[in-house]
């Protein structure tokens, strides 16, 4: 491939996932919006269900969800995929092999998505969350802010941080050549980023799933704990002012 053919290459696919994230994240305001929420998920407006299936049917929360991870996750990857890029030539890696790495990626986040979303389903029928998808007691929100923050000090969260903040480790010793290569990878890679990252989704019971002000501090959460520089600044730090933020809603 020649140098410009490169470049043109490289500049259509990031720039078709940075629109992605930007569009997934105008979803979330509309949809935010048409519930007739603000954009730290207090109620300002009517809501508008027109057309629209019930917000407790998983036809209204996979799709829901689904967009949520993309927006989300897709600026925490940015530094995976720089890592990928930066193997291209070293290591035989193809421009089809980094779509193979971040479809992979997202197929595994989506999934969580859509199990997320069966779980939302279930607390709303049982009463324990709202219609918008927030927590109706303060005992489950103290819980869930506790076992949330004390999930950053365990040794899981350690050892799945490790890959997402050191990818370059991640595919030097698990490399594939090829689209098929970059998928396994790919979701090889997801898989490690939900066990390290799920908490972080959950927290939305607290504030409330369609809370636009939690969706955006947690991805800048996410996107300093994959940052080498700041990774091991910001874990632990976060895990206490949750446990913190929990025992005071529980007082």
């Amino acid at each position: 491939m020649s140098v410009l053919a490169h470049h043109s290459v490289r500049t259509v696919l990031w720039l078709a996932f940075f629109v992605a994230i930007v569009v997934s994240w105008w979803m979330m305001y509309a949809m935010a919006t048409q519930m007739g929420l603000n954009w730290y998920g207090a109620r300002v407006g009517m809501m508008d269900m027109a057309g629209m299936p019930p917000m407790d049917s998983l036809a209204m929360l996979v799709p829901m969800w689904a967009i949520m991870m993309i927006a989300m996750m897709g600026p925490t990857f940015v530094h995976t995929m720089g890592t990928y890029e930066a193997l291209m030539r070293s290591a035989n890696g193809t421009w089809g092999g980094l779509i193979g790495v971040v479809a992979g990626y997202f197929i595994v986040w989506v999934a969580f998505g859509a199990g997320i979303a069966l779980v939302q389903a279930g607390l709303m029928r049982l009463g324990w969350l709202d219609m918008f998808g927030q927590s109706t007691t303060l005992w489950a929100t103290a819980a869930l802010l506790i076992v949330v923050g004390w999930f950053q000090f365990t040794w899981i969260k350690e050892v799945c941080h490790g890959v997402c903040h050191a990818p370059m480790q991640y595919f030097l010793g698990n490399w594939r050549t090829g689209a098929a290569g970059g998928l396994r990878m790919g979701l090889g890679l997801g898989a490690f980023c939900v066990v390290c990252c799920w908490g972080y989704m959950a927290l939305g019971f607290v504030g409330g799933s369609m809370n636009l002000l939690w969706m955006g501090l947690a991805t800048v959460l996410m996107v300093f704990e994959k940052l080498p520089q700041v990774a091991h600044y910001v874990m632990r730090p976060v895990g206490v002012l949750l446990i913190v933020a929990g025992l005071a809603v529980a007082g």
